[in-house]
């Protein structure tokens, strides 16, 4: 067994048999990630928000949520190592797994971090060249995505209260990215509550509205439109403001809505 040392993003040195045999992934994009360097075989537990790949996550063993663990079953299942995500899980979490367990905390709060923590998982598994070839594929489609510089938009991710993406988030980090000005990088927090008079007071082009975590649906439009008249509200796929490799179908995704904003 060969014994490797590695710094995760939070500058804690994680030390774990390489290449890992017996993955655990406790978030989303991350389990995502790993699926797609090709590791099915080495992932042995998820958490139950883990959906994608819808077609393989089945064969990994829920183990609880992102922010509530089941400890028996991570222990039954004896991994080598454990990734995590600094937004995504706790730090008692971590605390508490770091005590029995290898547990490496990666941390993508934008655009260029998703693409190191890509790089690193690739690194962690001795997947690098798979790794290598999904970064190559997302970085073109980005940089070939159409840009509205300067809009103002709001990206609202729950209702009662209204919640929206803020300042130091990946999502945030992509509007920017793609030329958006995000009306509420300013407010404390990653992810603040807003009010209707924050909404009006914006002067926004476009409202975006998730469909996750809060399911926005057609429904909802007319409820904002009620205190909005003036601006174009849009549902968009919360998925696609994902990292990892729903970030390869996120740039078609893209380049279909600004068609329609633009039209």
């Amino acid at each position: 067994m060969v014994v490797k040392k590695s710094t995760d993003h939070l500058d804690r040195t994680v030390e774990f048999a390489f290449p890992p045999k017996r993955i655990i992934s406790l978030a989303p994009g991350l389990t995502d990630t790993l699926y797609s360097l090709g590791l099915e075989n080495e992932i042995v537990g998820r958490t139950r928000y883990c959906i994608h790949p819808q077609e393989k996550v089945q064969q990994a063993v829920p183990v609880g949520g992102t922010k509530e663990i089941q400890l028996d079953k991570i222990r039954d299942l004896k991994p080598d190592l454990i990734l995590a995500e600094k937004e995504e899980n706790t730090k008692e979490i971590v605390e508490q797994l770091e005590k029995e367990f290898p547990v490496y905390v990666a941390e993508v709060d934008s655009v260029q971090t998703a693409y190191k923590m890509i790089a690193d998982l690739g690194k962690l598994t001795n997947r690098k060249q798979e790794a290598e070839q999904l970064l190559s594929t997302i970085q073109t489609g980005f940089q070939n995505l159409p840009k509205l510089t300067g809009k103002k938009v709001a990206y609202v991710i729950w209702r009662k209260p209204y919640m929206v993406v803020g300042n130091n988030t990946y999502i945030h980090s992509l509007l920017t990215s793609m030329g958006f000005k995000n009306v509420f990088s300013t407010y404390d927090g990653r992810y603040p509550a807003v009010t209707e008079t924050d909404f009006q007071k914006a002067e926004l082009d476009y409202l975006f509205l998730a469909t996750e975590p809060f399911p926005f649906k057609e429904k909802h439009l007319t409820e904002f439109r009620e205190f909005l008249p003036h601006v174009k509200p849009f549902i968009l796929d919360g998925e696609m403001f994902w990292y990892g490799p729903r970030m390869v179908a996120a740039a078609n995704y893209f380049s279909e809505i600004f068609a329609e904003l633009e039209g």
